[in-house]
């Protein structure tokens, strides 16, 4: 079997076989030997370096990073996060310890902190700013350009008109430029450029012509600076939110009528902020809940409904000032750069335990949260600190504002406000399991190490407590009294964000930019005026960039404003023509 070798038409054998054609492509002492391979030219480290770059700041690549930052965003949204809540991250490591670890190990419950998602982040930035620059270098020279010439064939062009006028050229280009400029100077439609031609003999199907006046004109190239504007407040946006989210904080803490809580990161319930947040920044302010009002609707058509929620808190300033606020929903309260919201409220009725030994082991407010519109809400009352040698009490149960008691011995609640109090409790005992260390949820019981108190027909023990009432809890754990009054409590949400200023303006200008890249026409319009027989001639074209409807109106202004023309050949020339 032979073997052949393809040789293209035109192509010497001594390539194809790789023998050398001249003495300068034979290797140096290979004499009778092939040649080797052709090798291609090497890259280098710099074009390494400049391919790379043109590759990261290409649109293309742009484009594939903001969905590759979309996905990557998505475990935060399904996973919990440590920095929202770090119980729930606790509890899924427990849950699924073996994926949890790997998880963890790839910061899956730190998403917007990891460094794969900054990585994608600031080569998204890098890639924005790559495009730009260059972009912005190109249209500032544009900006600075002349129109372009008059070309010689107006006829080839989408909207042409010609016509004839007593006035002079010289007359009809000055129209022409001060019609196509407008009434602002500062700000003209069009930039235009006058200009004059040589005499032209004939050239082929080209006929002769006299010496013309020209007018050039062009508008639309604020059309880039709109998509430029669009693009750098995109940059703007994605540096505000990074430094928003670096420099924020947020933080809910519930407080009771008459008490209050200081602007301290101990004094809050729950906190949360940016790495670079620094506790000594928050301004020492604090605040007392003076009252809490709500309305509820009590007509047949809305029972029960809210009408209004009203906090009066007083704000003490650390100067030692106070002033009277008023906090309503969706009406936050400006202290110092942060905005307090109203963000729930309830009862927290005050709940008083001693242990088998008469010992006070609790007493306190204890907030219960609604479950639903007649503010069935549902609590839990820990109670670790009982004399040794017992065992550890949790209560948990259900406050109803306005209690009703159905023939099968249940209460519900029918209304919101506190017209009949009843708090109905279970008892627990055992290990809360508070000793751990492992944070736990406040309004949650854990009670897989506790042993609910039964009857001896082996129910359960429930306890109903009037507001005053004071009850032995079951196997001897001691005593519970309910308060005679019922507080109301509000959960305030504290946020600071020092980014919201600019990502708003961001926002606009991008609005902006984008609304000016999207509808601002670019459009190029040519004007030619020569005398000929006595008479001035003149011609019109109009070129515009994509589908523009408005072209041929432009024509029309310019056309009018043009002195005493006269239109030889009114119809337009369209580009299948």
């Amino acid at each position: 079997m032979s073997e052949r070798t393809y040789r293209p038409e035109g192509i010497a054998d001594d390539f194809t076989t790789g023998a050398p054609t001249s003495t300068a492509d034979a290797v140096p002492g290979a004499a009778g030997q092939p040649p080797s391979a052709p090798r291609a030219p090497q890259l280098g480290w710099r074009g390494m370096l400049r391919w790379t770059w043109r590759q990261l700041t290409s649109m293309r690549v742009a484009l594939m990073l903001l969905m590759l930052l979309a996905v990557a965003a998505l475990p935060g949204s399904i996973l919990p996060q440590r920095d929202q809540d770090p119980s729930a991250v606790v509890e899924y490591l427990g849950e699924h310890p073996t994926a949890g670890e790997w998880l963890d190990r790839f910061g899956f419950f730190d998403v917007y902190t990891s460094v794969w998602f900054s990585a994608i982040y600031l080569l998204l930035l890098v890639s924005l700013v790559g495009c730009i620059v260059p972009r912005t270098i190109a249209h500032a020279r544009a900006l600075r350009a002349r129109p372009p010439r008059t070309p010689v064939r107006f006829e080839r062009f989408p909207v042409h008109v010609t016509g004839t006028t007593a006035e002079s050229p010289d007359e009809v280009a000055a129209a022409a430029a001060a019609h196509l400029r407008g009434r602002w100077r500062r700000m003209p439609t069009f930039r235009v450029e006058a200009g004059a031609e040589d005499a032209r003999p004939a050239r082929g199907k080209v006929p002769a012509r006299p010496a013309t006046r020209t007018v050039a004109a062009e508008r639309g190239y604020l059309r880039e600076t709109g998509n430029l504007l669009f693009h750098l407040a995109l940059v703007g946006l994605v540096i505000s939110v990074a430094v928003g989210q670096l420099l924020h904080y947020r933080g809910q803490a519930i407080i009771t009528e008459d008490r209050g809580f200081a602007n301290a990161v101990v004094d809050y319930d729950t906190f949360e902020s940016g790495a670079w947040f620094s506790p000594e920044s928050l301004v020492p302010f604090a605040m007392t809940l003076d009252a809490f009002e709500s309305e509820f609707a009590t007509d047949t058509v809305a029972f029960a409904q809210s009408r209004d929620f009203t906090a009066e808190v007083t704000v003490h300033e650390p100067d030692g000032s106070s002033r009277a606020e008023t906090i309503k929903v969706n009406h936050p309260l400006d202290v110092d750069g942060a905005k307090i919201y109203l963000q729930g409220n309830g009862y927290a009725p005050e709940i008083s335990v001693t242990d088998a030994e008469g010992a006070t082991a609790f007493d306190g407010r204890v907030p219960f949260l609604p479950e639903d519109q007649v503010y069935t809400s549902r609590g839990v009352v820990k109670v670790p600190d009982v004399s040794p040698g017992l065992d550890q009490i949790g209560l948990i149960g259900y406050f109803l504002p306005t209690a009703v008691l159905n023939d099968d011995g249940t209460a519900e609640s029918v209304f919101p406000l506190p017209e009949d109090p009843l708090l109905v409790l279970e008892v627990y005992r055992g290990d809360l399991g508070l000793d751990e260390g492992v944070p736990q949820n406040v309004y949650r019981l854990d009670t897989a190490n506790l042993t609910a108190s039964v009857d001896d027909d082996g129910e359960r023990v429930t306890l109903l407590l009037e507001p005053g009432d004071t009850v032995e809890l079951p196997d001897g754990l001691g005593t519970v009294t309910l308060g005679e009054d019922v507080p109301r409590f509000v959960a305030l949400d504290l946020r600071h964000d020092p980014s919201l200023a600019w990502v708003l303006s961001f926002a606009l200008l991008a609005l902006l930019g984008l609304t000016g890249s999207l509808f601002l026409p670019r459009r190029r319009v040519w004007v030619r005026s020569w005398t000929s027989d006595g008479v001035t001639q003149v011609e019109v074209a109009g070129l515009a960039r994509g589908d523009d409807a408005g072209l041929e109106p432009e024509v029309d202004r310019l056309l009018t404003a043009l002195p005493g023309l006269e239109r030889a050949r009114p119809t337009r020339t369209s580009e299948e023509d």
